[in-house]
């Protein structure tokens, strides 16, 4: 399997609260590599364009009105099916329904405060798209992990 590259944000409620090192420490102990990070603040016509597919449905101004709340720490994460290990170790959208063990097993405790997103991995080229949206490719680094011999066949 192919590495790639995926997208992942630490919400307002994860800065606020203290989690952006917690987070980041997971998925690097997992063995993913990150190759981009910025601490941002969101503006409206990022938000909206972030969360378009949602510009339908009832909860489409709570998404942009909190993602726009606060700082956020957006990330880019690379390796072996790097976008579906992520949402694995996000755990499922609503906290309640998240395994302990998981971002937001552990962390989260309210649907709209779940302190994490991820690229949707049931979503080709979610991961390219939202990457786009929040990273100009100069920001985005190249370079091998010492460890990467230990981490794929």
């Amino acid at each position: 399997m192919a590495r790639e590259r995926t997208f992942v944000m630490a919400k307002p409620d994860a800065v606020q609260r203290g989690l952006i090192g917690e987070i980041v420490s997971r998925i690097e102990e997992r063995g993913l590599k990150l190759v981009g990070g910025k601490f941002m603040q969101i503006d409206d016509e990022l938000a909206r364009d972030h969360y378009g597919e949602h510009v339908d449905k009832p909860f489409f101004d709570d998404l942009t009105t909190f993602i726009t709340s606060g700082p956020v720490f957006a990330m880019v994460w690379e390796g072996q099916d790097a976008t579906r290990q992520v949402r694995q170790m996000m755990g499922e959208t609503d906290p309640a329904d998240a395994a302990p063990g998981t971002i937001r097993g552990d962390y989260a405790l309210d649907l709209g405060r779940n302190v994490i997103h991820g690229s949707d991995h049931e979503d080709p080229g979610a991961n390219e798209r939202e990457i786009d949206l929040f990273f100009d490719e100069e920001e985005l680094l190249d370079y091998e992990r010492i460890d990467g011999e230990w981490l794929y066949e």
